[in-house]
């Protein structure tokens, strides 16, 4: 019964991945040829997630930070105890330096994942499911991280469609678990229906 369901899952995936791209291909263009006339340097940024079984994948976005954002972020935890602190709970800073300013209009809009599209199509991510952790994140989940390996993360989520980083670790860990406990084609598309929405509204997104 799971198997034929995660196979029906993987069917809507690729089908509706390979639609999705069709569709936005030429504002992906547009996005693409911005970030290079804005901040010249690589169009995609490429970070290592965890996913399915535990396997680390290179999870796509579009570049929203300046290039050289690794070592800003070390100077700045080096030097700033808020922002060490602030990066220690929620790996994340809200009002990050390195952001360029088209790069805060993109995480706002999330049109910064939309190459996440092609992470669908791998294999590597799923349109619904948990969003991608990165190996520092999994001692939030601890017992819990087994669900979280179940199955495929997600371009979108419950966490995303319940208020993003407004949300702390703890009930996204609990979303988390739900969702991987009790996923169904029907779950998915009442996730996917409420993500419209929570995009434009940008609740939470930084």
């Amino acid at each position: 019964m799971i198997i034929m369901r995660d196979h029906a899952i993987r069917a809507a995936d690729i089908t509706l991945t390979l639609i999705g791209i069709v569709a936005v291909a030429p504002l992906m263009l547009i996005v693409a040829m911005l970030i290079y006339a804005r901040d010249p340097g690589p169009i995609l940024f490429r970070h290592r997630r965890i996913g399915k079984g535990g396997r680390s994948f290179h999870c796509l976005k579009f570049r929203s930070m300046v290039v050289d954002s690794d070592q800003q972020l070390a100077d700045l935890l080096t030097s700033d105890a808020d922002a060490r602190f602030e990066w220690a709970v929620n790996h994340k800073l809200k009002n990050d330096p390195r952001i360029t300013s088209l790069g805060r209009f993109l995480r706002k809009s999330s049109l910064d994942e939309l190459p996440q599209l092609f992470n669908v199509l791998r294999g590597d991510m799923s349109l619904v499911g948990p969003r991608p952790i990165v190996e520092a994140e999994v001692r939030f989940y601890g017992r819990y991280f087994a669900e979280y390996r179940s199955t495929r993360p997600g371009i979108t989520g419950l966490w995303q469609v319940s208020g993003r980083s407004d949300v702390n670790y703890r009930r996204r860990v609990a979303m988390d678990v739900v969702y991987a406990r009790r996923r169904s084609l029907g779950m998915n598309a009442y996730i996917v229906g409420r993500t419209i929405p929570a995009v434009l509204a940008a609740r939470g997104s930084f």
